[in-house]
């Protein structure tokens, strides 16, 4: 699963995500592409279960390029546990994810496999996305 090597800080606030993503709102790379339509935190497990389906759907003929990475820590304090007493242990990572943001590309050679290969990975994912091509 993706997550960082090292960071400054082990925890960190919640943040928001007001406002449209001004950077990697463009295909890079491949011919098609997934854009967020809304704000989500997209979690490094949901982030592989994409891949996953993109490349068995494609039978790892293409190119599949993952242009988000997860690098918030989530905290969250253990069932059944007093409140007080500081914050919670990192549990797992997220991606945030803005209006307008490219979280996949991919090159194939068949726009059918493609376009299924996209639909696929936007089941697995928490937020509405659009497919788009070049």
């Amino acid at each position: 699963m993706l997550m960082p090597k090292k960071t400054k800080f082990r925890k960190k606030m919640k943040g928001n995500m007001k406002g449209c993503e001004t950077r990697g709102t463009t295909l890079e790379f491949g011919s098609y592409g997934l854009i967020a339509d809304g704000p989500a935190w997209i979690t490094a497990r949901q982030i592989e279960a994409a891949r996953r389906a993109m490349t068995r759907q494609i039978k790892r003929g293409g190119n599949v390029w993952i242009k988000i990475f997860p690098d918030k820590p989530i905290t969250a304090k253990p069932a059944e546990t007093r409140m007080g007493k500081g914050k919670g242990s990192p549990e797992y990572w997220v991606a945030v994810v803005k209006p307008g943001r490219v979280l996949f590309e991919i090159e194939y050679h068949e726009r059918a496999d493609a376009i299924r290969a996209l639909e696929l990975a936007a089941q697995k994912l928490p937020v509405k996305v659009k497919i788009i091509e070049k």
